[in-house]
C-alpha cells in the first residue's frame, strides 16, 4: 500500500483544523457542505465496527454455519472468506480516498464507470445498495427479536420445561419496538450517534474477549482440536450429501458476519480529514472484526459436541444452537443455566447497537442518494433538521425494514433469505465500483492519499471475482427436493428482482432524467 498526495485536484492544508480543507475537497467533488462534521478518525472507524458487529452476524448465522458444514466450514471457512473479502475491503478503501462523498458506492461507480455508463452504473448499484441496506436493519432487528424471544423462552423454564414461547406476531412485535428505538436514537444529533457508535465498537471488543475467555472455562465436554479445524457436518437434514456443496453454502455465515464496513464511506461527509479517515475506518474495522470473529468462533465451537441436538427444534432454547449450548455448559458446570442467559444478553445488546449503525449508516446513503435525485419523494428524503441529521430517510429506513420484516409471518425460509439479500445486495454494490475502477484504471482513476499502488488493479480483479462467486453459490438450492416454499431459495428471485426492476426502471424512466450524482453548488465537481 502506498500513501501520496496524488488526488484528483489539489487539496490545500488545513494547519488550522477547523475542517475547511475537507469542505474544499467536497466542493472540488460537487457539493456543499450540509451534514455536521464533527466525527473523528476514530468515530468513523467505531460506526463501521459497530455496524459490522461480529457479534451480531456470528450470533444470527452460527445455525446456518452448523447445519451446512459444522466446524470446517466456520473455522477454515471463516479465514477463506477473510482473505478475499479483504481484497473488497482494500479496492473500496482507495476508491473511498480518491471520493469521500457520503454517496460512496454509487458515487464511486459513476465516477469511473465512464461518461457513457456513468449514470446507469451510478443508478444500479444505488439500488442495489440500498436495497441491501434495508435488507441488513430487517435481518439485525428481527435476529435481535428472535434472541430476545430464545432468552425469554430459556429464563421461564426452556421449551421442555413449560418456558414462554411467543408466537410469530408477538416476535414482529418485539421487531416493530426494536426499530422504533433505533429511529429514536437516530434523531439525534451527531455527537450523540458518535457515543453509540464508539459504545457499539467497545461493547463488540469486550464482549468477544470476555466469552472467549468464559466459554472454553465453563465448558465441561469440549471437542477435540481436531474436530474443531477439520470435522464436516454432513447430517443437514437438508438432503444435500455432495461435501463441497455443503462447504459453499456453509459460507454464507462468514460472508454476512463481516459485512457493513461501507458505513465509513457513507459517513465521511461527517468525519475529519475523510479522504484519510474513511479508508483507515474500512480497513480497520474490517481487520478487526475479522480478527475478533474468529476467536469468538473458535471459543464458540469449544462448547459444540453434539451439532444434531444443537439444532434440534426439541431442545429446550427451540433450536437457537447457540443458546443452547450455553444454556447447557452453565447448567453442566454450576446446575444453572443462568450464566448462559446473560450471556446472551451480552449478545442481545451488541445487536442493538449494529442495529442502531446500520439505520445510521442508511440514512446517511440514502440522503445523498435523494440529493442526486435518485428516490421517488427525493425532495421528502433530502431535508436535514436544526440538528444537522437526514431525519425523514431514518424514518423510511425504519419503515422499509419493518415491511420486509412482515414476511417472516409467511415462510420462516423466506425471511431467512433476508440474510442472503443483504449479503449479496451489499456486496454486488461493493463490487460494480471496484470492477469500473480494474478496468478504467489506466484512462480516469486518480488515486487518493490512500492507494494500493501497482497493486491496486491485481487485488480489486480478485474482490470482483470473489463477489461474482458467492453470488453464484448463495443462489443454489440449499434444500432438497425443492417442493414447496419452505424449502425454496429465495435468494435469487429477491437480488434477481432488484436488478429486474432497477434496470427495468431505468430503461422506461429514469434514462430520461437521471444523469448521474448532480451537483449543489454554483461551480460544480472539478
Amino acid at each position: 500500500m502506498a500513501l501520496s498526495r496524488s488526488v484528483e485536484v489539489a487539496v490545500p492544508a488545513d494547519p488550522a483544523g477547523d475542517g475547511d480543507r475537507d469542505k474544499i475537497r467536497l466542493r472540488q467533488l460537487g457539493y456543499k457542505q450540509e451534514l455536521k462534521r464533527g466525527l473523528s478518525t476514530l468515530s468513523n472507524f467505531a460506526f463501521s465496527f459497530a455496524n459490522i458487529s461480529v457479534l451480531t452476524g456470528v450470533t444470527a448465522t452460527y445455525n446456518t454455519g452448523l447445519r451446512y458444514g459444522g466446524p470446517v466450514s466456520m473455522t477454515l471457512g471463516w479465514l477463506v472468506v477473510a482473505l478475499f473479502n479483504g481484497c473488497v475491503a482494500l479496492s473500496m478503501a482507495e476508491i473511498c480516498s480518491a471520493y469521500p462523498t457520503s454517496g460512496g458506492l454509487y458515487y464511486w461507480s459513476a465516477k469511473l464507470a465512464g461518461k457513457e455508463w456513468a449514470s446507469l452504473a451510478s443508478w444500479v448499484t444505488g439500488w442495489f445498495n440500498i436495497v441491501g441496506q434495508w435488507a441488513a436493519i430487517a435481518s439485525v432487528d428481527f435476529s435481535l427479536a428472535q434472541l430476545l424471544q430464545v432468552i425469554i423462552l430459556l429464563s421461564t423454564g426452556g421449551a421442555n420445561g413449560g418456558g414462554y414461547m411467543a408466537s410469530k406476531y408477538v416476535v414482529l412485535v418485539i421487531c416493530a419496538i426494536i426499530l422504533i428505538l433505533h429511529g429514536v436514537i437516530n434523531s439525534l444529533p451527531i455527537q450523540w450517534l458518535s457515543l453509540f457508535g464508539q459504545i457499539g465498537a467497545i461493547w463488540n471488543a469486550a464482549g468477544v474477549f470476555v466469552l472467549v475467555i468464559l466459554i472454553p472455562a465453563v465448558a465441561k465436554d469440549r471437542p477435540s482440536v481436531e474436530f474443531v479445524f477439520t470435522h464436516l457436518n454432513t447430517d443437514n437434514g437438508m438432503g444435500i450429501h455432495s461435501k463441497a456443496y455443503i462447504l459453499a453454502v456453509g459460507l454464507l455465515m462468514s460472508q454476512y458476519s463481516v459485512l457493513g464496513y461501507d458505513t465509513s464511506a457513507h459517513m465521511v461527509e461527517e468525519t475529519k480529514n475523510a479522504d484519510r479517515s474513511g479508508p483507515i475506518g474500512i480497513i480497520t474495522s474490517v481487520v478487526c472484526a475479522t480478527v475478533f470473529g474468529w476467536i469468538y468462533l473458535l471459543a464458540l465451537t469449544t462448547a459444540v459436541t453434539d451439532i444434531p441436538y444443537l439444532l434440534s427444534p426439541g431442545n429446550d432454547a427451540g433450536g437457537y444452537a447457540i443458546a443452547q449450548a450455553l444454556y447447557t455448559a452453565f447448567r453442566r458446570r454450576f446446575g444453572s443455566g443462568a450464566g448462559g442467559i446473560a450471556c446472551l444478553g451480552a449478545v442481545a445488546v451488541a445487536i442493538f447497537l449494529c442495529g442502531i449503525a446500520c439505520v445510521t449508516s442508511n440514512s446517511r446513503m440514502a440522503y445523498a442518494f435523494s440529493r442526486d435525485g435518485a428516490m421517488p419523494l427525493s425532495r421528502v428524503w433530502y431535508r436535514v433538521n436544526k440538528h444537522e441529521v437526514p431525519l425523514n430517510v431514518v424514518w423510511l429506513a425504519v419503515a422499509v425494514a419493518f415491511f420486509m420484516a412482515l414476511t417472516s409471518l409467511g415462510s420462516q425460509v423466506a425471511f431467512q433469505a433476508l440474510g442472503s439479500i443483504a449479503t449479496l445486495g451489499m456486496y454486488i454494490a461493493y463490487a460494480l465500483p471496484v470492477f469500473f475502477r480494474v478496468t478504467t484504471a489506466r484512462r480516469s482513476f486518480v488515486p487518493g492519499p490512500f492507494n494500493l499502488g501497482k497493486y491496486g488493479v491485481l487485488v480489486g480483479w480478485v474482490g470482483v471475482v470473489w463477489v461474482a462467486t458467492v453470488t453464484v453459490l448463495f443462489s443454489l438450492p440449499v434444500a432438497y427436493p425443492v417442493a414447496n416454499k419452505e424449502t425454496f431459495n429465495y435468494t435469487p428471485v429477491a437480488v434477481g428482482g432488484v436488478l429486474l426492476l432497477s434496470v427495468g426502471a431505468w430503461v422506461l424512466h429514469a434514462r430520461f432524467w437521471f444523469q448521474g450524482p448532480i451537483t449543489n453548488t454554483s461551480d460544480g465537481p472539478i
